[in-house]
């Protein structure tokens, strides 16, 4: 297959779980990390060892020369970025008065800036051939809003309208733009919010657990598929039903 994928914050949670998903449907893939080169180079070394191609590639996606480097150096060992996952991401909680230009700024040059910077940066050759697939992960929140978390709650809200506007734009080029919007995953990002607040969290989903970094890698390989074809524009909300 001579073209990649390239999942944005894809050494842990379900940045991991997707690279390891798609590349399990064939796709070689390009590890994006910012500081746990460890735990990225451990993706790619289970990939290797299971006869997939696989790189590692650290970057700030915040960075657009970083970004821009990074998917050179995709489609030179892996060949042109196809398939492109907007999945990293910074989050946690604050009140809004507490809220620094400092962090404001990160919030938005991570979460939506990192989008923007990956797509521009694989767009080319997408629309030079007619085809591509972009993938953007959102949140639940992005959809209701979440108190103290309204920093994330606003990026997240952004993806979402990048999503279908893009979606609209880059159709004629026969690229579909597509949304996964997770609800409460078990990963190390929530962890944070203590045991006693994630059992009351699983409580609160109709289906009566966390997701799995798994649940959100398989919407984002249906995406991906031919399966999905004529699907663009759209918002998958893998949330166990808990915003229904």
């Amino acid at each position: 297959m001579n073209r990649s994928a390239l999942v944005t914050g894809s050494s842990r949670g379900i940045g991991r779980a997707t690279a390891l998903a798609l590349a399990r449907e064939g796709w070689p893939v390009c590890v994006n990390y910012l500081q746990h080169k460890e735990a990225a180079e451990e993706v790619v070394s289970t990939l290797r060892a299971e006869g997939r191609r696989a790189m590692a590639f650290q970057a700030d996606v915040a960075d657009r020369a970083a970004v821009e480097e990074m998917a050179r150096a995709a489609a030179e060992t892996l060949g042109p970025v196809e398939l492109l996952v907007n999945n990293a991401g910074v989050a946690g909680q604050c009140l809004f008065q507490d809220i620094t230009d400092e962090l404001w700024n990160r919030y938005l040059g991570v979460n939506l800036g990192g989008a923007r910077n990956a797509i521009q940066a694989v767009l080319p050759h997408m629309i030079s051939e007619k085809r591509g697939c972009i993938v953007n992960i959102s949140s639940i929140w992005g959809l209701r809003g979440a108190s103290c978390e309204t920093a994330y709650a606003c990026t997240k809200a952004a993806l979402i309208a990048l999503t279908r506007s893009l979606a609209l734009e880059l159709a004629p080029s026969g690229i579909r733009v597509n949304c996964v919007a997770p609800g409460v995953i078990d990963t190390d990002m929530v962890q944070v919010l203590g045991q006693e607040t994630l059992r009351e969290l699983a409580a609160e989903t109709p289906l009566g657990r966390l997701g799995t970094p798994e649940d959100v890698a398989h919407a984002v390989a249906f995406f991906a598929s031919e399966k999905a074809s004529f699907l663009t524009g759209q918002v998958l909300t893998a949330d166990g039903g808990f915003i229904v």
